[in-house]
């Protein structure tokens, strides 16, 4: 039966895995030893992994390829692997090293043509691009380079329509407002890109539980659906502790037509995920 896939986000910085809260990354929380990481999420049987160097880009390197290598001996599902990606080479050695798909953000916006040329060299089955987004007090929304610090002046949505037209085989929609929070994706913005274009969308930034992977799902057309700090923080005083689904909670949640959003009987339920999302949009605007 079909369900959509959940991919646990992971970001590094330096040799350890960390979780910012809306991007900060000065005071990220260390979660541990990334291979340690792989281990138990193998264990769990995790959909796919997604590996992102938060702070490679801004010091000039790319994601390491030992490390990656060291990820792809040891992980049993595909994984992806972004952070500082400038060049179709180092993409290739990306995908060399074990990775199954290559991470773009910055450069998909100081190099569009690198998209182009990535996805005509390693497929664009294996090229997914980034695109982080912040929602303004007024409702609008922007998107970021360089992990969240510079704003881009343009529409993101049609930022999403030309990374498809140049190649790209998936699109993150990470929302920064969003990011380590816990309450919740921002389902406007993630609905409007994926409506927008043909290509996989993954919902990534506020997952914390599973509650809303099935909004994200439901009511934002996203195809896959990303979580950071659900995956590696546990209670309310988020003690860290490495986590998944089990396969049987993701059935039910997705393919049990009694928790099916779109089956009529469930109605009131679906009403009641936009009632909640719109006081959630309240609350950001600070209203």
């Amino acid at each position: 039966m079909f369900r959509p896939r959940v991919l646990p986000v992971l970001l590094l910085k330096g040799k350890g895995l960390v979780k910012t809260v809306k991007f900060n990354k000065k005071n990220a929380t260390y979660i541990g030893d990334p291979i340690n990481a792989v281990r138990i999420f193998n264990d769990l049987k995790a959909d796919e992994l997604v590996f992102l160097d938060i702070t490679a880009t801004i010091e000039n390197r790319t994601i390491s390829y030992d490390l990656v290598k060291d990820i792809g001996d040891e992980a049993y599902m595909p994984f992806a692997a972004g952070g500082g990606i400038r060049t179709v080479e180092q993409a290739v050695s990306l995908i060399a090293s074990g990775a199954e798909k290559v991470v773009l953000n910055s450069s998909a916006v100081s190099n569009p043509d690198l998209i182009r040329n990535i996805a005509a060299t390693i497929g664009n089955q294996s090229l997914v691009v980034c695109i982080d987004i912040k929602r303004t007090l007024s409702g609008k929304y922007q998107y970021y380079v360089l992990g969240g610090l510079k704003k881009v002046e343009g529409d993101p949505v049609q930022h999403a329509r030309e990374i498809q037209e140049r190649g790209a085989g998936e699109i993150i929609v990470n929302c920064i407002n969003r990011d380590g929070m816990m309450s919740g994706y921002d389902i406007k913005i993630i609905k409007q890109i994926a409506d927008a274009i043909n290509i996989p969308v993954v919902a990534c930034g506020g997952a914390g539980n599973l509650e809303h992977f099935k909004e994200a799902f439901y009511l934002g057309n996203a195809h896959a659906l990303a979580a950071g700090s659900m995956f590696v923080f546990h209670g309310a005083r988020r003690a860290v502790l490495v986590n998944y689904p089990t396969r049987t909670e993701l059935l039910n949640l997705f393919c049990n037509r009694e928790n099916n959003y779109e089956n009529k009987t469930r109605l009131p339920d679906r009403n009641m995920l936009i009632i909640n999302k719109i006081k959630r949009d309240i609350h950001d605007q600070g209203v």
